[in-house]
């Protein structure tokens, strides 16, 4: 299994884009297969150093680059995320 965690620095972090941008990513449940668990949480401490939303994706060994390329992942998720994200870090690995 593998572990994608990608930590997202909005442009304008209030409480409504980022319920919006909360419910975007959690729409993958259902949406693209290949997401076996799909965690989201909205960061609460506010630090300097914080990043405003988390996206948590446990998927099959091998179908990391099938999930970057998914029709509902690139044309809605990514989408609204280029849209509205300042910056993002990522890390992915192995379970």
């Amino acid at each position: 299994m593998i572990k994608h965690i990608v930590c997202f620095k909005l442009k304008e972090p209030d409480e409504a884009l980022l319920n919006k941008t909360k419910d975007i990513l959690l729409s993958m449940k259902g949406n693209v297969p290949l997401a076996k668990n799909v965690e989201v949480g909205i960061d609460f401490l506010h630090s300097p150093r914080s990043y405003d939303i988390i996206l948590q994706v446990t998927l099959e060994d091998g179908t990391l680059d099938a999930y970057q390329n998914d029709d509902y992942h690139v044309s809605v998720v990514k989408k609204h995320m280029h849209s509205v994200a300042e910056s993002s870090i990522s890390i992915d690995y192995i379970l």
